[in-house]
């Protein structure tokens, strides 16, 4: 069975969008090579992409520009080559290249993909669908980028679990800049 990772990117606070729903906050100002570094190791790795509908088309705006490429050229390939799917019950078209457009349940979705055989798949941002897939017990390992910024208000990628969800830390690593990687798998798995 493919796995399933959540990446997520969250401020002090625990959230990963602020108030406005904005996430530039999230792009550490401190330069830190060795950061620079896992995160293209960590688009190298392949696989499949998972998004919803809101951070798709925010990273669709970003990702294939002249800019991203020129910026961060290996995650901007890797982003832009590998395959992805939106789940999204009002997006009709997918510009985006190797884009497919999901508009089922997003749980019975993922429940499909991971019975194919394939590459793991990771999903990028997209709280709402973190929040529903946890709550299935669907995600096999959460990878949270602590940000060293608190923005007071914001959104949890959390937000809506109707209970209380353990998880066993699996790993940690500290980078120069500030940020901090938390490595979690769920101790149990929810009713679902």
């Amino acid at each position: 069975m493919r796995r399933l990772l959540a990446f997520e990117m969250v401020s002090l606070d625990g959230c990963f969008v602020d108030a406005r729903g904005d996430m530039s906050w999230a792009k550490n100002p401190a330069p830190d090579p060795e950061f620079d570094a896992f995160t293209e190791r960590n688009a190298e790795g392949g696989g499949v992409l998972l998004f919803g509908r809101v951070t798709y088309q925010m990273m669709a705006g970003w990702w294939p520009t002249p800019l991203a490429l020129q910026t961060s050229p290996a995650v901007a390939r890797r982003m832009n080559e590998g395959p992805k799917y939106v789940f999204s019950r009002t997006l009709r078209e997918a510009s985006w290249r190797n884009t497919t457009i999901l508009s089922g349940d997003a749980a019975d979705e993922v429940r499909k993909l991971k019975r194919e055989s394939g590459p793991g798949m990771a999903i990028l941002g997209s709280g709402t669908i973190v929040a529903r897939l946890a709550r299935e017990g669907l995600i096999d390992e959460f990878q949270l980028v602590v940000i060293p910024v608190a923005l007071g208000a914001g959104r949890s990628p959390f937000a809506g679990l109707p209970a209380r969800l353990d998880l066993a830390l699996t790993g940690s690593r500290a980078f120069a800049n500030g940020n901090v990687l938390l490595s979690y798998e769920p101790r149990r798995r929810p009713a679902g």
